[in-house]
């Protein structure tokens, strides 16, 4: 038997048995935080959490955001808010361009964000989209402070605008 017989075989198990394993697709499992956040009135994953609103009743948009009691934590702040089409501003060091500019206060395993399509307009900056079922074009990325001081970066938040 060739030795370039016996080495092919050894070198293609080694390459294949080498690559890093990812539990979800696209995402690789170290940086998938210990403590998972949650949108606790989500009504629909579009692949992201998605939240509705409607324009003909005032256009109020909340979001609560929740971990699991089992995680041993507490939520201490909502500390930044963006809306934004990518991550890049929640995850800047900057302490500018934010939603809000000071921490929501939060106490226990939920964190309520509070905001309308008339504030979105104006922060977003955004616009309001003319037909019905149609999401805002930015979503809202999310940095919490848990009580120990890990911060975590939530997944985004879709805002589908029913009327």
């Amino acid at each position: 038997m060739r030795t370039k017989d016996i080495l092919f075989p050894i070198c293609l198990s080694a390459v294949l048995f080498s690559c890093s394993k990812t539990d979800v697709v696209g995402v690789n499992t170290a940086n998938i935080p210990a403590v998972p956040v949650t949108v606790q009135n989500a009504m629909a994953y579009r692949p992201e959490a998605t939240v509705s609103t409607s324009k003909s009743a005032g256009g109020n948009i909340q979001i609560i955001l929740s971990i699991p009691a089992e995680s041993g934590h507490t939520i201490k702040e909502i500390t930044k808010v963006a809306a934004n089409t990518t991550y890049t501003q929640i995850q800047s060091s900057g302490s500018t361009g934010f939603y809000t500019s000071a921490p929501i206060p939060a106490n226990g395993l939920t964190a309520t964000f509070n905001t309308t399509l008339a504030e979105y307009v104006v922060k977003g900056p955004g616009t309001i989209p003319a037909t019905t079922n149609t999401e805002l074009a930015k979503r809202f990325y999310f940095l919490l402070t848990l009580d120990d001081g890990t911060q975590i970066v939530t997944n985004s938040v879709r805002v589908l605008v029913l009327d």
